[in-house]
C-alpha cells in the first residue's frame, strides 16, 4: 500500500523541485520538491519493511494408515503452534 503512496509523492517531488517553477508565498518550490521527494523515499522503505516480517502461524504433520486387524483408516495430526 505504502508504495503507491511513496511512488507518487516522489514523483510530485521531483516535478516541484527539477520541473516548475512557481511562486508559493513562505514556501520554496525546490524545498516543497525536496520535502516530498523526502516522504516519497521513506514510504518506500516502509513498504520493503512491511513486507519483510516473518511469517506467523503454525506447521502441521498429518499421518494416515489403515490398522491391518481391523481395516479402519487412522488419522494423526501433529500441530506445532510457533
Amino acid at each position: 500500500m505504502y508504495i503507491g503512496l511513496g511512488i507518487v509523492l516522489f514523483v510530485l517531488g521531483a516535478i516541484l523541485a527539477f520541473a516548475l517553477n512557481i511562486d508559493i508565498p513562505g514556501v520554496s518550490d525546490d524545498t516543497l520538491g525536496y520535502i516530498l521527494m523526502a516522504a516519497g523515499a521513506v514510504a518506500i522503505l516502509l513498504s520493503f519493511l512491511a513486507t519483510r516480517r516473518t511469517a506467523t502461524g503454525y506447521s502441521a504433520t498429518r499421518e494416515s494408515h489403515v490398522d491391518p486387524a481391523t481395516g479402519t483408516r487412522i488419522d494423526r495430526t501433529d500441530v506445532d503452534p510457533r
